[in-house]
């Protein structure tokens, strides 16, 4: 998709650093009738790819995501407000592509990553 305002593009480097070190994104997706559903999650971007926890209870989102696969998600960080300006000054990076719900090797790489992400220190328990 191409981005209006060309002049506040990131470079594809900067846009994969905002993933990485974004603190939340937002997943967006739709069912088979096309009703939109977005979701503020945890993540992990790691190998090019974003790894999303989900219980295997469901809800909207696994729901989603079995009869549909196209998402979008959004990363917004580094917000300042501007007051005089009547206007927000950040960064953000939105992917569009396709989820899937992955396998156990897949899962523990996902787990690991997300654990890395937001909890380091506490790794082994």
């Amino acid at each position: 998709m191409e981005m209006r305002r060309k002049d506040r593009e990131l470079s594809v480097e900067d846009g994969k650093e905002l993933l990485k070190n974004g603190e939340y994104g937002v997943l967006s997706t739709s069912d088979n009738c096309n009703q939109p559903y977005g979701i503020p999650v945890s993540y992990a971007y790691y190998n090019d790819v974003i790894y999303i926890h989900c219980t295997n209870q469901g809800g909207h989102k696994l729901k989603n995501i079995k009869e549909n696969s196209k998402i979008s998600f959004t990363v917004v960080d580094k917000v300042e407000r501007l007051p005089n300006q009547f206007s927000t000054k950040y960064m953000s990076v939105i992917v569009f592509g396709k989820i899937s719900i992955v396998d156990d090797v897949e899962k523990n790489i996902g787990i690991q990553s997300i654990l890395y992400k937001y909890s380091p220190d506490f790794i082994e328990s």
